[in-house]
């Protein structure tokens, strides 16, 4: 006795495997989505209206216009000015930020000097202010 070979292709996909996994996913979506932080409820206090002393000190910009003038946040400073009133910050908030921006037809030597004054004060975080090239 032959066997007899069915040569007729499937006509019919069994997705019950399939539709098994897209429930299991629904049931750990759901879930996930309401779990909550578990925990015994407190009444918890109110803070004072004054904000604490978190935020991050302000950053300081010293610009070095074209014609070398030197210039800490908009006013204009000389090198001596300069190094007094960056010591009064670094006394108030050590590890305050500096910004330098040169203008890019002024004169390396402004830029340098400005450098070293604020690596005499001893400011740890400086950066230097670019524009993107187009």
């Amino acid at each position: 006795m032959q066997a007899q070979a069915e040569d007729k292709p499937y006509d019919d996909i069994n997705i019950t495997p399939m539709l098994d996994l897209a429930y299991v996913l629904l049931v750990v979506f759901i879930l996930m989505c309401t779990a909550s932080v578990a925990g015994t409820k407190v009444n918890l206090p109110k803070s004072s209206n004054t904000p604490a002393n978190l935020a991050k000190p302000k950053t300081k910009a010293i610009t070095v216009n074209n014609e070398g003038r030197i210039f800490l946040d908009t006013v204009p400073v000389s090198l001596a000015e300069l190094e007094q009133r960056l010591n009064a910050e670094k006394a108030r908030t050590p590890d305050f930020p500096v910004v330098i921006r040169g203008d890019s037809a002024t004169a390396y030597q402004g830029v340098m000097d400005v450098l070293d004054v604020i690596g005499r004060v001893g400011v740890s975080q400086v950066g230097l202010a670019t524009k993107k090239a187009k």
